[in-house]
């Protein structure tokens, strides 16, 4: 079993810890994210880091540690570093995309009710001592319509949670997607802006979709009509809101997320929508509910812990995905990652005939860069089979587990 060390950052869950201590790692915490600096100097010796979304691992930095094993995003997305990058090192990546989905998903119910009442505005106004009871621009969400921009895992429980307030629901996505209940698809999102009564966007950060709501996208919106951003800081023009809602043609906004968010908590910050009327603003909290972070603790940690004990890759967002069962006691497992080119499995079997090794199992899987293929070989010395498998020269990474 290896050993070595995990450097988990920005307060991840402790639920972590069982997954990666049987793995035979020692776990160390830090509340926050790290400095530059202080990242390079705590990655010394670190077989495995966990980071959520403030971190951001360079490539020079990757380049100073070419030790470590893994990276684990405790988070949905893996944005923190270059994914293809990684894969290049024979470093396996993994997130936890699922996790967080209802914490998602009630918070985003909570800001269509919220802002239909602009309870934000009403509890603003007490803590400011103003005493203000009136219905002027409340309404119920039963029988309004919510457009929903990404119907994946997030944005179909949101349309179920919906409808059981009584809400219409319509949602646009670029791949087709079963609807859930009585929501309807909408062939573009032209049309979900125009008919919809409030609008959540669900969607990853991707060169197609960020600034994908902006000047004209909220033009298209009906008079009135509110916006939600619980996805990412990249898809939503927060200037163009900022006047769409100054001018009245917006009725109210609630946004998670930022184009820039401080890396630490009691950093500054600002915001074109601070100060203004039926505007709620949360700090990135929408996967920030105690059942979110231990579940997403618990997801993140185990593929870390599989992919150290058993070489497995399955659900790593970087590398090829390559899943045995677990070696067995009279077997050593060598895993290799190379480049894809021609020739290499074949140089493999012919290194290991030589020394009479024994293939018993053997999965191979490859993107059009990188290759990873474990092996279970049965043979009386590993350090032999791992020294004739690092003398290929396309070996990128290799590791063995006996």
């Amino acid at each position: 079993m290896p050993t070595g060390r995990a450097l988990l950052l920005e307060g991840i869950h402790t639920d972590a810890d069982a997954a990666l201590e049987a793995a035979g790692l020692e776990v160390t915490h830090e509340n926050g994210a790290l400095t530059k600096d202080a990242l390079d100097a705590a990655m010394a010796g670190v077989t495995v880091l966990g980071v959520r979304s403030k971190s951001r691992l360079s490539a020079e930095l990757l380049d100073r540690h070419p030790n470590l094993l893994a990276v684990g995003c405790f988070c949905i997305g893996t944005d923190q570093l270059d994914l293809r990058d990684a894969a290049r090192r024979g470093l396996a990546v993994f997130n936890a995309p699922f996790s967080n989905t209802r914490s998602v998903a009630e918070l985003t119910i909570a800001e269509i009710v919220a802002l239909h009442r602009r309870l934000g505005d009403r509890s603003r106004e007490l803590h400011d001592g103003i005493w203000r009871k009136t219905a002027a621009g409340a309404h119920e969400v039963r029988g309004r319509t919510l457009g929903i921009i990404g119907y994946g895992h997030i944005g179909s429980q949101v349309s179920v949670l919906a409808e059981a307030f009584g809400m219409q629901v319509i949602y646009h996505d670029v791949a087709s997607k079963l609807a859930i209940g009585n929501a309807r698809p909408v062939e573009s999102l032209a049309r979900l802006l125009a008919e919809s009564d409030v609008v959540t966007v669900h969607v990853p950060d991707e060169p197609s979709t960020r600034n994908m709501i902006g000047t004209s996208e909220l033009g298209q919106m009906r008079p009135g009509a509110m916006l939600i951003n619980n996805a990412r800081g990249s898809v939503v023009d927060l200037d163009a809101v900022a006047e769409a809602l100054r001018d009245g043609h917006l009725g109210g906004a609630a946004v998670d997320v930022y184009p820039t968010e401080p890396s630490r908590n009691d950093d500054p910050f600002s915001t074109p929508l601070a100060g203004l009327p039926n505007v709620i603003l949360t700090p990135h909290i929408g996967g920030s509910t105690e059942e979110a972070q231990a579940a997403i603790a618990r997801d993140a940690a185990s593929k870390l812990a599989r992919y150290l004990v058993e070489g497995s890759t399955r659900s790593s967002a970087s590398v090829p995905e390559v899943d045995l069962p677990s070696p067995r006691p009279d077997r050593h497992r060598i895993l290799h990652f190379h480049r894809n080119v021609p020739g290499v499995l074949g140089r493999m079997h012919t290194l290991l005939a030589e020394i009479d090794a024994n293939i018993a199992a053997e999965y191979l899987q490859s993107d059009p860069e990188v290759s990873y293929v474990i092996l279970d070989v049965e043979s009386d010395s590993v350090e032999e089979v791992a020294e004739r498998m690092r003398s290929i020269p396309e070996t990128i990474r290799m590791r063995t587990l006996s």
